[in-house]
C-alpha cells in the first residue's frame, strides 16, 4: 500500500466576507522561500567563519565532569556530544542539552574554552523543557506549511508545549488536528537537525520581514547586536535555544487541542490560533502520561465540586466561585486553620479596602507592570482599580503614623478578596480565577532580623504543608530582565535568600531571572495526589516597595554621654529597604521587610518613621 505524503493535500478555508484561499501544503511560499535563500547564504558564512577561527584560535581545554573527572578537549572543536560519546554511547544518545559552565548548551555547539560540563536529560526539569520547546518548533515548522501561518510564539510548558499562530481570520478546526499531527511526525522522521545560527541584528529584521510579529518582537525584545535563530527543517525561528541535535530524538508527539488566543494576551490585539501538544522520548512514557490523564480526570476537582455539590461557576461571573454550603464549611475551616497558625506566629489580623486610586499603584510601580491586569474604573474624573494585592495598601497601614523600633518585627496578615483580570482562555476551575482570597502577610523588620524572619517564614511553611501531607520543593527566583532598583541591592538580597535555604536544611533549585521586578524570591511547589508539581507558596524580599513609600522608623541609640537619641532610617548608601512577601495557604503569603538605618543619621529628637 503506498504511503501519502502529509504535504500532499490542499486546504481550502475563507469565511463570511473572505475570499476563498487554496493553499497547497508542502509547497514553500515566496516568502518562506526567500528566507530559507538568505538563511542558508548566512549561514555558510557563519561556518566559514568559525572554522577559519578554530584553526586559529584553537587550542586545548579542560572540561570538568560533575563526578570530578577531566577530560581533554580542543577549543571551539569539540562539542558536549563528542564528550558524552567518549564516556558511553548511551549517555550521548540519552542527553537532551548540556549545562556549560552554569549555561544551557547545545550538545552540538562547539565548547569555547575550559569548561564545567553537566549533560541533562528528559527527566530534569530543564531537559524537559528543552525537549518539549523543540518539539513546539517541530509543530510550527509544521503549521507554516500546513496552514502558511504566520508564528508567533511557542514556547514550552510544565505540561507540554504550544505554538500561537496567526491565520488572518480562520481557525484551526478539532477535525484538522490529526493532520497537523501526521505532518509533525513527518518532520519527525526525517530527523532534521537543528541549527544554531548568530546573525546581526540587520539580518534578523531580513530575515522576518514578512512577519509582523517576529518583528515586533525583535523591536522590543532583541537589544544587543546579535541574537541567535535556530533552523529545523524548513522554519528559520528567532530563539535562544538550546534543542535536540535532531527532530529523530522527539520519538513520540501527539497534538492534543487548540484554542483561540490574543498577541501578548491583550483582547484589543489580533486573535490567534494556538495549539497544544505533547512529547515523549519513548512510546511508553506516552502511555504513563496517557494512564495519568485519565486519573487526573476521575479526580479533577471541577468535577467533583459539581458533584458533591461544593460550588460551581456561572458564566455571568467567569472566574468567580460559588461556594455552596458544603464548599462554604470546608473554605471557612480552611481559613479558621491558617489564621490560628498566624496568630501563633505573633502575626496581626487586618482589614484592608478593596477600590484604590490608581495613584497608588503608580506609587508602588504596579501600575507601570500589572495595570493590564487590573480591573479599573473612572470615579469623580480619576482612575481606581480593585486591589490585586494587599503589599502598597499594608505599606500605607505601616506609614499611617510614627514607628518605634519597639513594633518591629511589624507582622500584618491579611485575607481580603482579590480581584486580578485574567484573560478568560486562562480560567481554569479554581486554580486560575478573577476573584480569590489568600493568606497574605508582610512584616515589617530590620535587616538584622531578616535572617531569623525568612527562617521563620520557611519553618511556617513546612508547618502548614505537613498537616495536608503535602511534599514540596524550594526554587530560588533571581533578577529578571526590566527589574527595579540597583543590582547590588539585588545580589544583597538574593545572597540573604540562599543563605537562608542552605540553613534550612532542604533541598533547592535556582530559577534565575524567574524574580518578580521588585525583588528576588523563595518559590514553592506542591505535589498533587498523581505526582504533579504546582507553584503555591512565595517568599518574596522587596527593597524597592520601602523606598517608594519612604518607609522608616525610629531606632533606639545610646550615645556616649548617656543620652538616649534616636536614628531615623532614610534613603541613602548607608540606608536599606526589603519587603518579603509570603504565603503559605492557599496561595503563597507576603511579607514586607525593611531596615533603614543610616549610621550619620542621629536626630536629637524623636521623628516620624517613614515606611520600610
Amino acid at each position: 500500500m503506498r504511503r501519502l505524503s502529509p504535504w500532499g493535500r490542499l486546504l481550502a478555508w475563507g469565511g463570511p466576507g473572505v475570499s476563498r484561499r487554496w493553499y497547497k501544503a508542502g509547497a514553500l511560499s515566496p516568502h518562506l522561500a526567500e528566507r530559507l535563500c538568505l538563511y542558508e547564504t548566512l549561514k555558510a558564512a557563519y561556518d566559514e567563519r568559525c572554522a577559519d577561527r578554530a584553526r586559529t584560535a584553537g587550542g586545548p581545554i579542560q572540561i570538568s565532569l560533575p563526578d570530578g573527572q577531566q577530560v581533554e578537549g580542543e577549543s571551539l572543536r569539540t562539542t558536549p556530544y563528542h564528550v558524552a560519546s567518549q564516556i558511553g554511547q548511551g549517555l550521548a544518545e540519552g542527553a537532551v542539552a548540556a549545562r556549560v559552565n552554569g549555561a544551557l548548551y547545545d550538545l552540538d555547539r562547539p565548547l569555547e574554552s575550559n569548561a564545567a560540563l553537566e549533560f541533562l536529560g528528559f527527566d530534569s526539569p530543564e531537559g524537559q523543557a528543552v525537549f518539549w520547546h523543540s518539539s513546539a518548533h517541530v509543530l510550527g515548522a509544521a503549521a507554516e506549511r500546513f496552514y502558511g501561518a504566520l508564528l508567533c510564539h511557542g514556547p514550552s510548558t510544565q505540561s507540554g508545549f504550544f505554538y500561537d499562530m496567526y491565520l488572518a481570520g480562520r481557525t484551526v478546526l478539532g477535525s484538522e488536528l490529526p493532520a497537523l499531527e501526521e505532518a509533525c511526525k513527518a518532520l519527525v522522521r526525517e530527523k532534521h537537525p537543528f541549527e544554531r545560527l548568530e546573525v546581526s541584528r540587520e539580518d534578523l529584521l531580513e530575515l522576518f520581514k514578512y512577519n509582523k510579529f517576529k518583528l515586533q518582537v525583535i523591536e522590543e525584545k532583541v537589544k544587543s547586536p546579535t541574537a541567535t535563530v535556530y533552523r529545523c527543517g524548513g522554519l528559520i525561528d528567532l530563539c535562544r535555544g538550546p534543542h535536540v541535535r535532531h527532530t529523530g530524538k522527539i520519538r513520540v508527539l501527539k497534538i492534543l487541542k487548540s484554542s483561540s488566543a490574543f498577541w501578548k494576551g491583550d483582547p484589543a490585539l489580533e486573535s490567534l490560533q494556538r495549539v497544544y501538544g505533547i512529547s515523549f522520548p519513548s512510546p511508553s512514557r506516552l502511555e504513563e502520561w496517557e494512564q495519568l490523564q485519565e486519573e487526573a480526570a476521575s479526580r479533577d476537582h471541577r468535577r467533583i465540586g459539581k458533584e458533591q455539590e461544593l460550588f460551581f461557576f456561572h458564566e455571568l461571573s467567569p472566574g468567580s466561585c460559588f461556594f455552596l454550603p458544603r464548599g462554604a464549611h470546608i473554605y471557612n475551616t480552611l481559613i479558621d486553620f491558617i489564621k490560628s497558625e498566624y496568630r501563633k506566629r505573633g502575626f496581626s489580623e487586618v482589614v484592608t479596602p478593596n477600590i484604590y486610586n490608581a495613584k497608588l499603584w503608580e506609587l508602588s510601580g504596579h501600575w507601570q507592570h500589572y495595570n493590564d491586569h487590573m480591573f479599573c474604573f473612572p470615579v469623580e474624573n480619576e482612575t481606581f482599580a480593585l486591589k490585586p494585592m494587599n503589599c502598597p495598601g499594608h505599606c500605607l497601614m505601616f506609614a499611617h503614623r510614627p514607628r518605634s523600633w519597639r513594633e518591629l518585627p511589624l507582622r500584618l496578615a491579611d485575607f481580603g478578596v482579590l480581584h486580578r483580570n485574567e484573560s478568560s482562555g486562562t480560567l481554569t476551575g479554581l486554580t486560575r480565577v478573577r476573584r480569590f482570597q489568600q493568606d497574605d502577610a508582610h512584616i515589617f523588620c530590620t535587616l538584622g532580623q531578616l535572617e531569623g524572619e525568612i527562617g521563620g517564614c520557611l519553618d511556617f511553611l513546612q508547618a502548614v504543608y505537613s498537616v495536608f501531607g503535602f511534599s514540596f520543593r524550594f526554587y530560588l527566583a533571581t533578577r529578571p530582565e526590566g527589574f527595579l532598583g540597583d543590582a547590588r541591592v539585588w545580589e544583597q538580597a538574593e545572597q540573604q535568600l540562599e543563605k537562608s535555604l542552605n540553613d534550612f536544611g532542604q533541598p533547592w533549585e535556582l530559577n534565575p531571572g524567574d524574580g518578580a521586578f521588585y525583588g528576588p524570591k523563595i518559590d514553592v511547589q506542591i505535589k498533587d495526589a498523581l505526582g504533579r508539581y504546582h507553584q503555591c507558596a512565595t517568599i518574596q524580599l522587596d527593597f524597592q516597595m520601602p523606598m517608594r513609600f519612604d518607609l522608616t522608623y525610629i531606632r533606639h541609640f545610646q550615645a556616649e554621654e548617656g543620652n538616649v537619641s534616636r536614628v531615623v532610617g532614610r534613603e541613602g548608601k548607608s540606608g536599606c529597604g526589603v519587603f518579603i512577601n509570603t504565603q503559605c495557604w492557599p496561595r503563597p503569603a507576603p511579607i514586607d521587610v525593611s531596615d533603614k538605618i543610616p549610621t550619620d543619621s542621629l536626630r536629637s529628637r524623636a521623628q516620624p518613621a517613614r515606611g520600610i
